[in-house]
């Protein structure tokens, strides 16, 4: 037993760096935190083990390095807030990718509302004061003819005394004469064949004679 002391002795006093590495080696083997088997590789059963180990401690970071891998972990406020701001950043871009891919989703169209066709008529029929306007008496569709292949009732220059009908507003089914109620020429005519009338509105402008 002395003569083996003896050697080990020799050897630790020939090679003092090697001894002083091999029992650095020994006594981080020997550290609590880390399993045995991470010294060589590491997979995800260890990894999750690992970070057991470091929240079981208390510890913020660990970082553990071998020959062919290289793993850290670390844990609190700052690296929640890091992990956080990195998510977000990766959606942003995402939704950035994505957007630019489809197109623009939505887009300005200029917005054109007609004018109201009573409205219209009426604006029209303001201009002609000095005529006598025949309007519609009841909300209904314009005619201008008995019947689509018949002539019309009255034209631009036509003349026309109180008894003469003028068209046909056509109401629940019902066809409703309308006469012109005052004698001279048909110089306006403000609505087209077909078209929906409201009450009020004028038809047909008459110069009196």
């Amino acid at each position: 037993m002395a003569d083996q002391d003896s050697k080990q002795a020799d050897i630790v006093s020939a090679n003092p760096e090697r001894a002083e590495r091999g029992r650095h080696d020994r006594g981080r083997r020997r550290h609590r935190n880390v399993p045995r088997h991470l010294e060589q590789s590491i997979n995800l059963d260890e990894l999750r083990e690992l970070v057991g180990l470091i929240t079981e401690n208390g510890l913020t970071q660990f970082e553990l390095e071998r020959e062919g891998f290289r793993v850290k972990v670390g844990r609190g406020p700052t690296y929640e807030q890091a992990a956080a701001q990195a998510a977000l950043a990766g959606a942003e871009k995402q939704i950035t990718s994505g957007a630019a891919a489809a197109g623009p989703l939505v887009q300005s169209v200029p917005t054109y509302v007609p004018p109201h066709p009573g409205a219209q008529a009426e604006e029209a029929a303001s201009e002609d004061q000095d005529l006598q306007i025949i309007t519609a008496p009841i909300v209904g569709t314009f005619y201008r003819a008995p019947s689509p292949t018949a002539d019309s009732f009255v034209r631009i220059g036509s003349q026309v005394e109180s008894s003469t009908v003028v068209c046909i507003i056509e109401a629940m089914k019902l066809m409703n004469e309308i006469q012109a109620e005052t004698t001279g020429e048909v110089v306006k005519i403000y609505v087209e064949n077909g078209q929906a009338v409201e009450y009020g509105q004028p038809l047909f402008g008459i110069k009196q004679q």
